[in-house]
């Protein structure tokens, strides 16, 4: 009689311990009547994404006044890019731009697909898993909104504009139509705006969407190949260094990061 009270207290603690831990182990830093679930309504959205694009467009474009410290924190990247042997942007820049029909496909690349794709998977996240898309969405903002604090205190220019390092700026080379980095909307966009990369950033944050919540394994293996092409594409036209898309593929991962401290609960769960 002696042994049953002793065999049941252990057990009676494990139990108790688990179904105490367990809601702590769920519980985010947001109060539990914050987060919710489902589709948000349209017209929120585009009203927050519009916000979004305002601030983004303000910060990013109020950078241009620290050109000279932007210039010279390029140059001392790429300084030590040598020193280490780690820096092939000048090799990779080069080698693409012998190949024209490559380059300006890059170039268009460069300043259209990023955010076409951006776009594509946002309304497929909305539209096909509704219950997914506050919480990556969240992460998404959260990354871009770092970003801009990087391109605020940490101008960087990028590498094309080096030509004395004998970079070559492969829109003005080209004349490619449209690219942010050509002489017809420079006036309106930040020039110094490499660090972190956002190009990466949004690409990493698509390939985890599609790789997390697609069904066929093509368009999973295509969504990982995105931010891969996008590497590419940035370091082969001069307009980021390797350490800004190592940035923007950190800042990204710190977006979801944030979400899941936030909500206590990861963004992407296969349901």
């Amino acid at each position: 009689m002696t042994l049953s009270p002793t065999r049941q207290r252990p057990a009676q603690s494990a139990a108790s311990t688990t179904s105490a831990a367990l809601p702590r182990a769920r519980r985010g830093l947001l109060p539990t009547g914050w987060i919710r679930a489902g589709r948000p309504a349209w017209w929120a959205e585009l009203l927050l994404i519009g916000i979004g694009w305002s601030l983004y467009n303000a910060v990013r474009n109020a950078v241009p006044a620290h050109r000279g410290a932007a210039l010279h924190r390029a140059q001392h990247l790429l300084d030590l890019e040598k020193q280490l042997h780690v820096g092939f942007e000048l090799t990779a820049n080069h080698a693409a731009d012998r190949i024209t029909w490559l380059i300006v496909g890059m170039n268009y690349y460069y300043a259209t697909l990023y955010m076409v794709v951006l776009v594509g998977v946002l309304l497929w996240l909305y539209f096909r898993h509704p219950e997914q898309y506050r919480a990556a969405r969240t992460a998404l903002c959260t990354a871009s909104a770092t970003a801009l604090i990087g391109f605020y205190a940490f101008a960087l220019a990028p590498p094309r504009f080096l030509t004395a390092d004998g970079f070559i700026d492969t829109v003005v080379a080209h004349h490619t139509w449209g690219s942010w980095a050509s002489s017809s909307v420079d006036s309106v966009s930040n020039q110094y705006a490499a660090m972190p990369s956002i190009h990466i950033a949004w690409a990493t944050w698509c390939a985890v969407v599609l790789y997390r919540l697609a069904k066929h394994r093509i368009v999973r293996a295509l969504g990982l190949l995105f931010p891969l092409s996008t590497f590419a594409v940035i370091i082969c036209t001069g307009n980021h260094f390797e350490a800004d898309a190592v940035a923007g593929a950190l800042t990204m991962a710190g977006g979801f990061a944030v979400q899941r401290l936030l909500t206590g609960r990861p963004a992407l769960a296969r349901t």
